[in-house]
């Protein structure tokens, strides 16, 4: 039913692909004509003609003799003499050939062939003769060249296509030719064609600084080679998706001016052996031919994940790839004008010796943005929309806290396309509420229509979240309630917060409890029972009570004790606890559980009190919601005034 939502707990987005029926690919082997598998049908029923008019009647020889002797009973009529073969017919060349195997009263008998092997009898000619027998020599010069096209020619091109069919498909499905595995797949971009700058970046100004200085290397190396300095080797960019990892590293080498090669850290790895080796050294070999230049590897933690948790043994695929880096790394001078820079949002996951000074020297974060960057950020991604003059990004900064810039940039996307979807020249602040609301929440369900009991319900739900919100100290404050449809709720509470914070302390976790409770307890209230609305505010009640246990130490027993190992990575990335695995006893995970329903149920009963305490107000609320559907801040704040 109702989610709880909040600017911190924003639904992921999958991304679907949709497929199609099975569709082989136009090869082009000479021009521009097109070779499908059409023509290869028609090659073989081509070559199945030929063979079947032209080979398919060829008699079985006779004996020398038994031919001499058809001649002589005058059975033969004809012969036709070629370097091969003495072929004999049973009619003339005046006679109608009637090569019908069905004897008729009507037609005359069917022609017999009898073919042998001439041994150069002289009498031959004479005994043909004699029996007045025609014969005539044949040129077999025209069917030997036939013979060698069918034979040899169009078998052989036959295969050809064929081959040249499977490599193009094995090539496509490997991202390139097949016979040029070894070959890198970097996506080459020369020296003045990155048009990005410092400027088109913002809401990561410690960034920014931390690369100005490998700018400015690659721009004056005599500034630090005289005096002894050597320049990082490799400047490693970590941080959440879509903070603009990809985006600095262009920065980089549009401001030094230089050359760039981008490569996926799954572009290395194949299924063919050692093919990511290969690739390693490539890259690095036309990145000398080409310095000064910068080498970025994204989502590094593809190939260089740590060694020590191979499971398997050996040496696989992935491993040699990291070696083969590990050692172009330490390969090259760091005078030569070649940068490494990788980002990856995974860094807790890397092999110790990428990391170790030499290699990758400098790790430079790439957060969230704050509030000041949020607001730089938005007016770059604005610069190219009509924006309405009532429109105020600040005030959008506020309500995105969290967001990164990726999702900035789709906010300011969705404005536009809601804008023009209305008919309007201009994008309204409307327009970016409406946008935000879609991100946090998901699409508004316009059509899905309720019954009257869950309607009501609904209500009840949302108006619990909000007014246990509203009393919570510290709490962000409601921006929102609606009981319309979006994504899988049937209805939401937006709340939103209206500055960055950073450290959550353990009376704002219980009140986020609280908070999740208040829809079930509204619920429970009205209804006099439970029912399945509330399954995910329970999830994510229960995910805040086993981490403030297991995580960060707030349990009675196993106070300031951390359980797991997991922790928080860097840049603020929370590794997943992995699936069926526990750090710890059988007996103190029966005391997490023990712990964990006791915390939720005392949050409960204090819940419950406030709502019942209040429960004219959540009334109103609910039937205010119930009336309009939808409550912004000011007319729940209203409602709730007197309190």
């Amino acid at each position: 039913m109702g989610d709880f939502m909040s600017g911190d707990n924003r639904n992921d987005k999958k991304n679907q692909r949709g497929g199609g029926p099975f569709k082989l690919p136009d090869l082009k082997p000479f021009g521009g004509w097109k070779f499908t598998i059409v023509y290869v049908l028609i090659l073989i029923v081509g070559m199945s003609l030929f063979n079947y008019v032209f080979l398919h009647r060829v008699n079985p020889t006779i004996d020398f003799s038994e031919f001499k002797a058809r001649i002589a009973n005058g059975e033969i009529k004809r012969v036709e003499l070629t370097e091969s073969y003495f072929t004999g017919y049973t009619s003339s060349r005046q006679t109608p050939a009637l090569r019908s195997p069905i004897r008729s009263p009507y037609m005359g008998s069917p022609e017999q062939i009898y073919r042998t092997v001439p041994i150069g009898d002289p009498e031959i000619i004479k005994l043909m003769d004699e029996k007045g027998v025609a014969y005539y020599a044949v040129s077999r010069e025209g069917s030997a060249i036939l013979n060698i096209i069918f034979s040899w020619v169009l078998p052989i091109a036959f295969f050809f296509f064929i081959w040249r069919f499977l490599m193009k498909r094995l090539g496509g499905a490997m991202g390139g030719n097949v016979l040029s595995v070894g070959q890198n797949r970097a996506v080459i971009v020369a020296e003045g064609d990155i048009a990005t700058r410092f400027r088109d970046v913002a809401g990561v100004d410690e960034a920014k600084e931390e690369l100005v200085e490998v700018v400015d290397f690659l721009k004056n190396p005599k500034k630090y080679t005289e005096i002894g300095g050597k320049i990082p080797k490799g400047v490693l960019l970590v941080g959440p998706p879509g903070t603009g990892k990809t985006l600095l590293a262009r920065a980089v080498a549009g401001e030094a001016g230089v050359s760039f090669f981008r490569m996926s850290g799954a572009d290395f790895v194949e299924m063919f052996v050692g093919v990511g080796a290969a690739r390693v050294r490539d890259l690095f070999k036309q990145a000398r031919d080409k310095a000064p230049c910068i080498i970025f590897i994204d989502e590094l933690d593809a190939i260089g994940k740590s060694r020590l948790n191979n499971i398997a043994g050996g040496n696989d695929e992935r491993e040699q790839t990291l070696n083969q880096l590990l050692v172009e790394m330490d390969g090259f001078d760091g005078t030569s004008g070649l940068i490494i820079l990788a980002a990856t949002n995974r860094p807790d996951v890397l092999d110790p010796a990428l990391l170790r000074p030499g290699r990758f020297d400098r790790q430079v974060l790439v957060d969230r943005p704050d509030l000041k960057g949020r607001e730089e950020i938005l007016r770059i991604h604005s610069k190219g929309v009509k924006l309405s003059p009532a429109t105020d990004l600040a005030a959008i900064a506020r309500v995105t806290s969290g967001f990164s810039g990726a999702d900035l940039a789709n906010i300011v996307n969705e404005a536009a396309l809601l804008a023009v979807r209305a008919g309007r020249k201009l994008v309204e602040q409307r327009d970016f509420d409406e946008a935000i609301e879609k991100t946090v929440a998901g699409l508004q369900k316009k059509t899905r229509i309720l019954r009257p009991e869950e309607r009501k319900l609904t209500a009840f739900h949302e108006a619990g979240h909000a007014l246990v919100a509203a009393f919570t100290p510290n709490a962000d404050p409601v921006q929102k309630i609606s009981i319309i449809p979006r994504g899988f709720a049937l209805g939401y509470t937006l709340q939103m917060p209206v500055e960055d914070r950073y450290t959550i302390t353990q009376s704002d976790l219980l009140g986020r409890i609280d908070i999740l409770l208040g829809g079930r307890i509204a619920e429970e209230m009205v209804n006099g029972e439970y029912s399945t609305g509330a399954a995910s505010d329970l999830t994510k009640a229960t995910d805040i009570a086993r981490k403030m246990i297991t995580d960060y130490g707030m349990s009675q027993r196993f106070r300031n004790v951390a359980l797991t190992s997991r922790g928080t990575g860097m840049a603020g990335t929370e590794r997943q606890e992995p699936m069926f695995q526990r750090e710890y006893a059988e007996s103190t995970q029966q005391y997490v559980d023990e712990e964990i329903a006791r915390m939720v149920e005392t949050e409960y009963a204090k819940t419950k009190e406030i709502l019942e305490q209040r429960r004219h107000i959540l009334d109103q609320v609910a039937a205010a919601l119930l009336e309009k559907e939808t409550l912004d801040e000011k007319e729940f704040k209203a409602l709730i005034a007197e309190e």
